[in-house]
């Protein structure tokens, strides 16, 4: 089992990789480890990600409370929406916060991430919806986050930054840039006169590789395309009852009525074959 101090550290490395990836700017963005279900590490307020040492790193409970913290250091302001998460989220064992500049600048227009352009952010990123905006440092922010948290692994805060968290802190990390680089390719694509986006009929098969590997993370495995006045949290795939509070649900990504028995099928030697292109895509 790693110690804290080999946490901290890497806690460190994170922040730095952050800030040099232009992820955060002066003292932005927030990072948080998971040790059990009382006892969670993070960074501290006012201090830059790329110039962090483990001694800056804090340490809370479950309800944000200090635990442990260094002389001049207390844990982010923001550290409220990462303990809504582990709440929520009990898979979840690490969060950060960002505000990469393409992510955000969707955050700011207000447009979700939801273009299905690139099969590894279908099968491993899958939509990232956003949090209406709430005012940094309260609980306006972990409130409008709660609703999302059952359904994706990561999400744009409206005029403000990115959320990711997965499994453990290098997992969390990836997410975080997949979310930038996925947005980066969207922007870029939109300058050349729109992405060409995969059909139907691909989504199903990259969808269908997902659950073959059976991934750790709560995205659904269907598609949430952002069109016909329907986006990533409200078009009906989650067959969770609380779900049902967003217009549209009844029906999914094509239209259909997820009651009515589906005659769609997957070729097994086609998913197979695209399952090896991926993963060498992936380096796997």
């Amino acid at each position: 089992m790693v110690n804290e101090y080999e946490i901290k550290k890497q806690i460190c490395d994170i922040g730095k990789r952050i800030y040099d990836r232009n992820m955060v700017a002066a003292n932005d963005g927030n990072i948080s480890v998971k040790l059990n279900d009382n006892e969670f590490l993070c960074t501290p307020t006012g201090v830059s990600k790329g110039f962090m040492t483990p001694d800056f790193i804090c340490k809370v409970n479950a309800k944000g409370e200090v635990i442990q913290a260094n002389p001049g250091f207390k844990p982010s302001s923001e550290i409220k929406m990462h303990m809504r998460v582990y709440e929520k989220r009990p898979d979840v064992g690490s969060v950060i916060h960002a505000h990469p500049v393409y992510a955000t600048s969707f955050a700011i227009a207000g447009i979700p991430l939801t273009q299905p352009i690139m099969p590894e952010a279908i099968i491993a990123l899958g939509c990232v919806p956003i949090a209406e905006y709430g005012t940094p440092s309260t609980n306006e922010i972990p409130d409008r986050l709660e609703k999302y948290l059952p359904y994706f692994d990561a999400v744009l805060l409206e005029n403000h930054g990115a959320l990711a968290w997965s499994t453990d802190l290098t997992a969390a990390y990836m997410k975080m840039e997949s979310v930038e680089f996925y947005a980066q390719l969207l922007y870029q694509s939109k300058m050349l006169g729109g992405p060409k986006e995969f059909d139907e009929k691909n989504i199903e098969k990259l969808y269908a590789i997902r659950r073959k590997f059976g991934m750790a993370g709560k995205h659904p495995a269907s598609l949430c395309q952002n069109k016909d006045g329907k986006n990533c949290h409200n078009c009906g795939i989650c067959e969770d009852e609380s779900y049902k509070q967003f217009p549209g649900y009844q029906y999914d990504f094509v239209g259909r009525d997820p009651s009515e028995k589906k005659t769609d099928s997957v070729d097994p030697e086609l998913v197979a074959k695209i399952t090896k292109q991926v993963l060498e895509q992936l380096g796997a």
